[in-house]
């Protein structure tokens, strides 16, 4: 059996690609368990929303309505219950992976339970839903309004999601401390970021890709008519399905954070030697600092 992944540690770039996937490898069945529990009853309630938006908005843009009464047929009910579940789901999906890693390295690098993951997720999850509204529209000011900016506080701000969480701090804390973290690591960060996501969109595409097939099949084959419903339905239930792939970069981003902290503070490293005289396990995590 493979030894257990340490997350405090220092790593290169392609040790944090590496473990990423060791990571996942090791504790696959106990994470798709976390993120179906916690999870799937938001990503079903975007599913079924996202349905009935499109299909809606097909109608409405084959009726040859005035701009104002199409308007009113696309922002209907289920666009924004659209909204409102996708939000959820996304906060649910970060809270869940991060309060299992969490829970994982105070058990002592062993996958926890659902009971334990719970503990820390109605703790977390209204404090991460408002946090994820500000830090959203943050964002969304400094690209909008600051592209360059805006393209350099990306970094920081997927690190702010896991300092709430492993550091337990509150909202000008974790803000702070990202763009402390960050600090003389933004390009080496960014590019461990940027290849991560690569990655999941590729797996989120190659999954997909039967039913990009099929939707593009029926785009051609209804012509004006636009997409059938079959396409549609079936086109957004495999889009839905495969948010699972979103455990990739939350893993990934987890790992870079370590690593930070790690550069900044060496409290892995001091955890480690503080447990040299009283753990019988081997010494065996070879770094440098």
């Amino acid at each position: 059996m493979s030894e257990k992944l340490e997350f405090k540690k220092l790593r290169e770039f392609g040790e944090i690609i590496n473990d990423l996937f060791l990571f996942i490898k090791q504790n696959i069945k106990a994470l798709l368990k976390v993120f179906v529990y916690f999870c799937g009853i938001f990503i079903l309630g975007s599913m079924i929303s996202g349905i009935f938006q499109q299909i809606g908005m097909q109608k409405a843009m084959a009726t040859g309505d005035d701009s104002l009464a199409m308007l009113g047929k696309i922002f209907n009910l289920s666009y924004f219950l659209l909204l409102l579940f996708n939000l959820v789901s996304y906060t649910a999906m970060n809270v869940c992976i991060l309060s299992f890693i969490a829970v994982y390295i105070k058990n002592g690098n062993v996958a926890p339970g659902l009971d334990e993951v719970w503990a820390y997720f109605k703790y977390y999850f209204f404090r991460m839903l408002g946090s994820g509204i500000l830090i959203g529209l943050f964002c969304t000011l400094c690209f909008f309004f600051f592209l360059i900016p805006g393209i350099y506080v990306m970094p920081a701000m997927m690190l702010f999601f896991p300092v709430m969480i492993y550091e337990n701090a509150s909202f000008s804390y974790s803000f702070d401390r990202a763009f402390k973290l960050i600090k003389g690591h933004w390009w080496s960060t960014f590019g461990a970021m940027l290849i991560i996501y690569l990655i999941t969109l590729a797996t989120q595409s190659l999954a997909s890709l039967p039913a990009i097939i099929f939707t593009l099949f029926s785009a051609f084959t209804e012509g004006s008519k636009g997409l059938s419903n079959t396409a549609i339905i079936i086109s957004t239930t495999v889009q839905y399905l495969c948010q699972v792939f979103m455990i990739i970069p939350i893993v990934g981003i987890s790992l870079c954070y370590f690593n930070l902290v790690e550069r900044l503070d060496s409290t892995g490293l001091m955890d480690r030697i503080g447990q040299m005289g009283t753990s019988k396990e081997t010494f065996n995590t070879p770094e440098e600092y």
